[in-house]
């Protein structure tokens, strides 16, 4: 029996739609909190973003997103459960053969999961990251150099994703959506490792054994738990992500990955790492556990149907 399976990525959009819609407004906060300015807490960044542009600026650059983030959850679940039977098959002969998890098969199949997670979220992000940040105030460099924004005045840097693109590509080749990838690299390996390992064992620890598999609270619970985790410990290299994205809609900062932390650190200290700490966590326990359980009930959703027609 063949150990690749196409339900795990039809699995992934749904989940990756219903993660887009319940965690964006919190991704809005915590993209303004790492890479903005003028924002003293998460509760200030909350006031003045509505004030500012009332309730529709917390979904600023999320048409988008919700069109691209659902394709690369539905390529990562898709990968990382397609790699983790293909483990298993090699060590067991098949890919159901055992009920238990390995934990290097989890980790490895994590690990491959974040690399493709960058090939394609790269950019998704760096648009998305691009549309949240141009209505932000700017201050100018003291580099002696003439911003992007003197010249636009007021406008908006981009007037959607497709024009962000354009110009993204226009000024600095298709290398400039990769922007900030080496940072998103390093935050999204250990990040799904600390995703995936957690839900899987948690979701085990909460389901009775007699059950055949988990329930849909066992499953919010445990998506929710693990998304908390991940999106916590990934915030230090999240900001240095965040803050290379968004470098370039008024200046370029930045020079690299060593070059954001060096000067981040000696302008803020090392709490500037942590900044969006508590909002990663907060907005990883909705986000994530609407993910698993929209990937869990339609895998489960998919497989019967497949079950019922096929001969």
């Amino acid at each position: 029996m063949s150990s690749f399976q196409l339900e795990d990525f039809a699995a992934g959009w749904i989940g990756g739609a219903a993660s887009v819609i319940v965690g964006h407004p919190l991704d809005t906060v915590k993209t303004r909190l790492q890479a903005g300015v003028g924002y003293g807490s998460t509760l200030d960044c909350i006031r003045m973003v509505y004030q500012r542009e009332s309730v529709f600026g917390f979904f600023k650059g999320m048409s988008f997103p919700l069109a691209s983030i659902a394709v690369y959850n539905s390529v990562v679940f898709g990968v990382f459960s397609n790699t983790q039977r293909l483990l298993r098959q090699q060590r067991c002969g098949e890919p159901e053969a055992s009920p238990h998890h390995s934990l290097s098969d989890l980790l490895l199949a994590s690990m491959v999961a974040g690399v493709v997670s960058v090939g394609l979220g790269g950019p998704v992000d760096l648009i998305k990251i691009r549309l949240q940040m141009q209505t932000q105030p700017f201050q100018e460099a003291s580099l002696g150099l003439k911003s992007r924004a003197a010249a636009l005045g007021e406008q908006p840097a981009y007037q959607g994703p497709v024009h962000c693109i354009t110009t993204i590509v226009r000024a600095e080749g298709l290398a400039g959506l990769y922007r900030g990838a080496s940072a998103m690299l390093l935050r999204d390996i250990p990040g799904y490792c600390l995703y995936f390992v957690p839900y899987v064992f948690l979701s085990e620890w909460i389901t009775p054994e007699a059950c055949a598999g988990p329930s849909p609270c066992a499953v919010w619970l445990a998506g929710g738990m693990a998304g908390a985790i991940s999106w916590g410990t990934a915030t230090p290299m999240d900001v240095v992500k965040s803050r290379l994205q968004a470098d370039g809609v008024y200046l370029n900062k930045y020079r690299g990955v060593l070059d954001c932390i060096s000067q981040s650190y000696q302008q803020e200290g090392l709490k500037v790492f942590f900044r969006g700490f508590t909002v990663n966590a907060v907005r990883g326990f909705p986000m994530s556990a609407a993910m698993f359980l929209g990937y869990e009930l339609s895998l489960q959703a998919l497989r019967r149907d497949h079950a019922v027609t096929s001969p």
